[in-house]
This record gives C-alpha cells, structure tokens and sequence, in this order.
C-alpha cells in the first residue's frame, strides 16, 4: 500500500457533498499521519461572465470570491479539527490549479469529488477526469451525489 505524506484535499463547497469529500481527506490523512492542506479554486469571473457590458474594476469580484473562499477554508479547519493546516485559494481553471498547486506543494495524493457525470457533461469533461488525467501524484475521486 502507497503511503501518502502530502495530501491535497480540493473543495468545492457543495454542501453535504463537500463534506463527504473531507471526511474523506481527514480520514486518510489520519490514517497515513499525513499533512493535509485545502485548496479551493474560484473560476476566474472573465470566463464566467460573458456579458458585453465590462465590470467596474473596484467591483473586484475574484478577489472578493477569493477573501470569502479563505474563510470558508479556515472554517473548515476549525470544524474538523486541522487547525494549522494550510487554506489555500487559486484563481484560475480548476483542474489546471489543483494539477498545478500539487505538483508546487509536493503532493503525494490529490483527493477531489466526482459528481459522476453522463452524456454531454462526460464528454466535455470534468475537474475531476481532467485532474486525474494531468496529475503527477495518484488522485482519488470520491463519488458524491446520484450517479
């Protein structure tokens, strides 16, 4: 069995779903008395907002998406008691900055959710297909939500 010194664990605040995906990462971290840091990505708003009217700039919004993101981390940490586990928060194209942040950070395992996605969603792909095909480290993809 892989013993996994570094694990990132990636949340996407789905509620519940985000929850499973973290009991998961501490379990393993505690079995493997791992580090664990979390990493969430804000998708950058340029993509996310296609409109023709441009955004003022104090509007900031991926700044204001990353502050509250950090937040949500650290609270995470106090809840499931990792205090003095690194939160970090990247802004840009998800499967792209967790491959990116686990490979700067030394990252053994990634752990991620996978909504298990069908038809048309399949096809064009998921953090998760796209995270497991780009890693150099293993990733394990916990299923959440109805298959």
């Amino acid at each position: 069995m892989a013993t996994y010194p570094h694990i990132l664990l990636a949340v996407d605040f789905s509620g519940e779903e985000a929850d499973q995906v973290i009991g998961k990462a501490v379990e393993l971290a505690r079995l493997h008395q791992a580090r664990l840091s979390l990493l969430h990505v804000v998708e950058y708003s340029g993509a996310m907002y296609p409109g023709e009217i441009p955004l003022p700039e104090a509007f900031d919004l991926d700044r204001r998406l990353a502050e509250s993101a950090r937040a949500r981390l650290e609270a995470i940490t106090v809840q499931h008691a990792l205090e003095g586990s690194p939160c970090l928060v990247e802004v840009g194209v998800p499967k792209r900055e967790i491959v990116r942040v686990a490979q700067e950070r030394g990252a053994d395992l990634i752990v991620l959710g996978s909504h298990g996605r069908h038809g048309l969603q399949l096809l064009l792909g998921s953090t998760a297909s796209g995270v497991l095909h780009l890693a150099g480290c293993d990733v394990l993809a916990v299923r959440i939500g109805s298959a």
